[in-house]
């Protein structure tokens, strides 16, 4: 069972048509420096890695097409249909940092994060994900386009090379007789070298059609491996709906401080009062019956002041503000009816926001085990690893939680998406229960 909502990078989203200009036509357009510098070069590299990459990609393609529809009946065919879907998803990131070679501007990755994720929550993402279909249908077109496209310019570029060196190959090889056209053997090095100056021109051209090539794959991939439109709007809801929850949350806090100094310190002030009257009342025989009656009231007051305390601690600890996650856990572990083993060693201070989700995690997980679970122990273990805060709360109960039967991990997990986190549910029937949250340590 699991619950994990991943959330877009904020990233800025243009419509691929609407990007800076293509790097190598900028180029192109000043010829004299095109020609002498290494553009020319970088773009036959591309293209040519591109014939490399494009052509097995096909063949791949279409044999994993081809024996999915051949055994779908036999059910293996459906997953090698799958793996032909999803195979433009890593095409897309190798294309997009090869584009690097002749595109100076990223093109940035359009798809949302999974960092952690299970296999098979990964092939469900990505196949509700427009950007795969899109990189597949690069992929579709990378080999008998661009790579045949690319095929042609590098066997132009190494005809054109090998008549540029034609004076020195015919000197080398003499007596033997070279032939640079057909049924026409050349007769010394100084013949040869109008097959230079054809050589030179055909360089030339040679560079010409490579960028151009490049500058129309650049172009595709940006508008096929790239963010579109779709996922800027997708973008902007996230945003809208991370700053709800900022606004949540500073009204939150406002509450907390009205409770804490308003509502409460009255309660304590009442308190004092009314043990001040008791004493009075307690000095005067005739006034034991009223005297009673005030230290009743004060006991009642003593409640209410520590219901109170409980709702001003759950709307946000103050310990959590002053000392940070791991010490407001280990308040929470000392009140739980069930002992909890708490190792939070080396988490340092975080955002507030993820502080303030990872907290309300614990708290959750822990009062879920205490209600439901029926476990004798658990274990919370949380570690910052590189970027990323990784919780898990652990406990042996009997297992079998569904996520989706409450508001409460539903809740949680909502939560934890809007940080770009992840949040998941592990209740097999007979336990352990496992409860995993991760968020980037940037909130």
């Amino acid at each position: 069972m699991s619950a994990s909502l991943p959330v877009p990078h904020p990233q800025p989203l243009p419509h691929p048509a609407d990007g800076p200009p293509v790097a190598v036509w900028a180029a192109v357009r000043r010829p004299a420096r095109f020609l002498f510098s290494w553009w020319p070069w970088r773009c036959w590299g591309y293209l040519a890695s591109g014939f490399l990459i494009g052509y097995p990609l096909l063949v791949a393609l279409v044999l994993l097409v081809g024996l999915g529809v051949v055994l779908a009946v036999a059910g293996i065919g459906l997953l090698l249909l799958l793996c032909a879907a999803v195979c433009g998803v890593p095409l897309g990131a190798l294309e997009r940092w090869r584009l690097r070679w002749v595109e100076p501007v990223p093109v940035p990755d359009p798809h949302t994060s999974l960092a952690g994720a299970g296999p098979a929550a990964w092939l469900r993402t990505r196949l509700r994900e427009r950007a795969t279909w899109r990189e597949f249908g690069y992929a579709a077109l990378l080999g008998p386009v661009f790579g045949a496209a690319g095929f042609g310019v590098v066997t132009l570029l190494a005809f054109s090379l090998i008549l540029v060196v034609s004076p020195a190959v015919v000197w080398a090889l003499a007596p033997e007789p070279v032939m640079l056209i057909p049924g026409r053997a050349v007769s010394g090095p100084l013949e040869a070298l109008g097959g230079t100056a054809v050589g030179l021109a055909g360089l030339v051209a040679t560079a010409y059609a490579g960028a151009l090539l490049a500058a129309a794959q650049v172009k595709t991939a940006r508008l096929l491996l790239g963010p579109r439109e779709e996922d800027a709007r997708v973008l902007e809801l996230t945003r809208s709906r991370v700053r709800l929850v900022d606004a949540f949350e500073a009204e939150r806090r406002r509450i907390e401080r009205d409770l804490h100094d308003g509502a409460q310190q009255q309660l304590v002030a009442l308190s004092m009062t009314l043990g001040l009257a008791e004493l009075e009342l307690r000095s005067l025989p005739e006034a034991a019956g009223a005297a009673a009656l005030v230290a009743r009231g004060r006991g009642e007051a003593k409640v209410a002041l520590e219901q109170l305390r409980d709702l001003v601690r759950g709307i946000h600890p103050q310990v959590l503000t002053d000392h940070g996650l791991a010490a407001a856990v280990a308040e929470v572990a000392q009140r739980h009816p069930v002992p909890v083993t708490v190792d939070l060693d080396g988490v340092p201070r975080l955002a507030d926001s993820v502080e303030i989700t990872a907290y309300f995690t614990v708290t959750e997980a822990l009062a879920n085990a205490a209600k439901h679970s029926g476990a004798s122990r658990v274990a919370v273990l949380g570690r910052v690893e590189g970027d990323r805060l990784t919780l898990s709360i652990t406990d042996d109960g009997r297992g079998g939680a569904d996520p989706g039967a409450g508001a409460g991990l539903a809740g949680l997990a909502d939560r934890v998406a809007m940080l770009k986190g992840r949040l998941v549910v592990s209740s097999p029937v007979g336990g352990p229960t496992e409860l995993r949250v991760e968020v980037p340590c940037s909130g």
